[in-house]
C-alpha cells in the first residue's frame, strides 16, 4: 500500500507539477523586497545580516518564462513551411501564440485552483443538480469558439490540410487550456459522428452549434459511455435502456458511472432499446447510439440526477460525474443495434486529440526547460553550459520531434480521408497508426515530462488492419532519403523493418496467444519505426535544418524494434502466462 501511494503521488506530481510550472506567479521582485526589508524599529538594523530576520536570505531563483509557443517551435514552423505554406495560417498561429502567453495561460491556472463543485439543491430545497465551474472555464469555452478550435476541422478552408491546421492550433493551446481540450475532443468526436451519419433532423442544429465560431451559439458535447459493469467493454457493460415513445423519441434510464465534461450542452450515449415486452438484446448487437440535450429551454437538467462529482487524482479542472438517467429525452441516431459501430469515428478523433495533447505537453516542458537553463546557475556556470544537462534536453527533444511528426502524419491522413483523397493504403494506415500513436505518445509524455520536471531540480495488427501498408509506406519514405549524412539512420530503420517482417511471418505460425503476448511491444515497435522513417523523411526535405538531420540520427540510435529483441530472449513463451499469474497472485505460505 505504501508503494502504491508513493507511485500514485509521483504520477500526480508529474502532471500537476508541469501545470504549475506553466502558470504565472506574482512578482518575484516584490516578494523579495517584502521579505528582506530590515525592521525599522531595531537599532542598527541597517547593519543586520540579511538572514537575521527573514531566515531565508535574499536570493530568489528567476522563474522560466513562457514565450510565444509558436515562435519557439522551429519544427512546427518547418513542418508548416513544407506542407502548408500559407501566410494566413502562419499569422493566425503566431497571434494565437501571443494570446496564450498574454491571457489564456493564466486562465488555465485559474481552472486548476478553482475546481468545479456540485450544487444539488437551491436555497428553497428544490433539486437543481447544477455544476458550478470557474469563470475561466467559461472563458475557455468562448475562446474555443472564437479561435475555431473545432470549427477549423469542418470549415475545410484548406482542404485536406484543414485537420493539420486545426490540430497545430490545439497543440499550441493544450498546455495552457486548463484541460479544456478534453471537452473539445469529445465535441469534435460528436461532430464527426453526426457528420458521418448525415446532418439532418434532429441533430442539424446541434451540429451547427458544435462547429460554430459564435460563443453565444457554440455547444460542447459529452460522451456518456462508461457504466459500472464495464469501461471499454461497452458491449457487455451497458445496462441503460431506451423506452420508445409514441412520437418516435426515447426515454433513457440507467446509471452512467464516469461522464467527463458533465457540464456539456449535449451528449452522445449508448443504450439498449426495449421491445413491447420490455426485453432488450444483450451484447454489442443490442446497443444503439442516442443524442440528448442535457438541459431544457429554462437551463435545467432534464431526466438527470447528478449523484456526485468524482474526486479524481488528476484532471480536477474538468467536472466528471456519476449520473442517474431517469427518463432522459433522447433521439436515436444509429440504426438499432449499430451503436458500437457508430462510435468508431468518435474514437478516431478523440484518440488523435489525446495524442496531440501528449505531444503538446512534451514540447511545452522542453520550452520551459530550455529557457530555465539560461537562467539557473549551478557549480559556477549556467545549466546550458553543462554538457550532461544539454544531453538530457537533447534526448527529450529527439523524443518530442519523433512524436510530433507521428501525430501530424495521423492528422494528415484523417484530413485526406475526410476530403475523399485517401487511397486504400492511407485508409489502412489511419486505422493502424491512430491507436498506435495514442498509446505510444501517452507513454512518451509521462517519461519526457517527468524528465523535464527533474530539469528544474526539486521543483493484433495483421493484413486487414493495414500493417503491410505501414511497412510499405515506411519503406517508401526511406527510399526518398538520399542524403549520405542520413545513411546510418536509414540502415537502422531498414534493419528494424526487416526484423519486423520476419517476426510477423514467424508469428503467423505460432499459437494465437503468442501475438497477444507480444501486442504491446509490437505497437511500440510500429511507433518507433514509423517515427524514425518520418524523421528521416523530414530531414531529407530541401528546407530541413541540420538539427532535423541530427534528430533523425539520434532517434535511430535506440532499439527501434523491441518486439524482435524480446522475442529473441523468449519473452513471449507460452509457458510464461501461468508463471506471471503465479507471481502476481503468490499467496503466503505461512499458517
Amino acid at each position: 500500500m505504501a508503494v502504491n501511494r508513493q507511485v500514485t503521488r509521483h504520477s500526480y506530481r508529474v502532471f500537476t507539477g508541469l501545470y504549475r510550472l506553466l502558470s504565472r506567479s506574482s512578482s518575484v521582485s516584490m516578494v523579495q523586497k517584502v521579505l528582506v526589508r530590515p525592521p525599522q524599529d531595531v537599532p542598527g538594523a541597517e547593519r543586520q545580516a540579511e538572514f537575521s530576520r527573514a531566515g531565508i536570505g535574499g536570493f530568489f531563483q528567476e522563474r522560466p518564462m513562457l514565450k510565444n509557443p509558436f515562435l519557439e517551435d522551429t519544427l512546427l514552423q518547418g513542418y508548416l513551411k513544407r506542407h502548408l505554406p500559407n501566410e494566413a495560417v502562419y499569422s493566425d498561429l503566431r497571434v494565437f501564440g501571443e494570446r496564450l502567453v498574454r491571457e489564456v495561460d493564466g486562465w488555465g491556472r485559474e481552472c486548476e485552483v478553482t475546481p468545479p463543485r456540485l450544487v444539488t439543491y437551491d436555497p428553497w430545497g428544490c433539486r437543481v443538480d447544477r455544476i458550478v465551474t470557474s469563470p475561466a472555464w467559461q472563458r475557455m469555452k468562448d475562446l474555443s469558439a472564437q479561435e475555431g478550435l473545432v470549427a477549423i476541422g469542418y470549415e475545410r478552408r484548406y482542404g485536406e490540410w484543414s485537420r493539420v491546421y486545426q490540430m497545430c492550433k490545439l497543440y499550441l493551446y493544450s498546455p495552457s487550456s486548463g484541460l479544456y481540450t478534453c471537452p473539445l475532443a469529445m465535441t469534435d468526436g460528436a461532430a464527426k459522428v453526426i457528420q458521418s451519419l448525415g446532418v439532418s433532423w434532429p441533430v442539424a442544429d446541434a451540429f451547427s452549434r458544435l462547429t460554430s465560431r459564435d460563443p453565444e451559439h457554440f455547444w460542447t458535447s459529452g460522451q456518456w459511455m462508461t457504466e459500472r459493469r464495464g469501461g471499454s467493454d461497452v458491449g457487455n457493460g451497458t445496462e441503460t435502456v431506451a423506452l420508445p415513445q409514441s412520437d418516435g423519441t426515447y426515454r433513457l434510464s440507467g446509471f452512467k458511472w464516469f461522464t467527463s465534461a458533465t457540464d456539456a450542452d449535449m451528449t452522445l450515449t449508448l443504450a439498449r432499446v426495449t421491445d413491447i415486452d420490455g426485453q432488450t438484446t444483450s451484447g454489442s448487437r443490442g446497443l444503439s447510439m442516442f443524442y440528448a440535450a442535457v438541459r431544457d429551454e429554462q437551463g435545467m437538467v432534464q431526466g438527470i440526477e447528478v449523484q456526485r462529482l468524482k474526486d479524481k487524482l488528476g484532471t480536477r479542472q474538468m467536472p466528471t460525474a456519476e449520473l442517474l438517467l431517469d427518463g432522459l429525452p433522447a433521439h436515436r441516431l444509429s440504426e438499432e443495434g449499430r451503436g458500437v459501430a457508430c462510435i468508431a469515428n468518435m474514437l478516431t478523433v478523440t484518440r488523435i486529440h489525446n495524442s496531440v495533447s501528449a505531444v503538446a505537453g512534451m514540447r511545452r516542458v522542453l520550452q520551459l526547460a530550455r529557457d530555465y537553463a539560461t537562467r539557473r546557475s549551478a557549480f559556477g556556470k549556467l545549466l546550458r553550459d553543462h554538457p550532461l544537462h544539454m544531453q538530457t534536453l537533447a534526448r527529450m527533444e529527439v523524443e518530442t520531434r519523433g512524436a510530433f511528426l507521428l501525430v501530424m502524419e495521423v492528422c494528415r491522413l484523417i484530413g485526406r480521408e475526410e476530403t475523399g483523397h485517401a487511397s486504400q493504403q492511407e485508409t489502412h494506415l489511419l486505422r493502424l497508426l491512430t491507436p498506435v500513436a495514442k498509446l505510444y505518445t501517452g507513454k512518451q509524455a509521462v517519461a519526457v515530462i517527468s524528465e523535464g520536471l527533474e530539469s528544474f531540480g526539486g521543483q493484433g495488427y495483421i493484413e486487414d488492419t493495414g500493417l503491410p501498408a505501414m511497412l510499405r509506406d515506411a519503406q517508401s519514405l526511406l527510399a526518398a532519403a538520399s542524403l549520405p549524412s542520413l545513411s546510418v539512420a536509414v540502415r537502422s530503420v531498414d534493419r528494424a523493418l526487416s526484423g519486423l517482417r520476419e517476426f510477423l511471418q514467424a508469428a503467423a505460425l505460432k499459437p494465437p496467444g503468442f501475438i497477444e503476448l507480444a501486442a504491446r511491444d509490437l505497437a511500440y515497435s510500429l511507433a518507433r519505426i514509423y517515427m524514425g522513417a518520418l524523421l528521416i523523411d523530414h530531414a531529407s526535405w530541401e528546407g530541413a535544418s541540420h538539427s532535423d538531420a541530427y534528430a533523425a540520427l539520434r532517434w535511430c540510435e535506440q532499439d527501434l524494434c523491441p518486439v524482435v529483441s524480446k522475442a529473441a530472449i523468449g519473452c513471449y513463451n507460452m509457458k510464461t502466462p501461468p508463471l506471471d499469474a503465479a507471481l502476481v497472485y503468490e499467496e503466503s505460505t505461512r499458517d
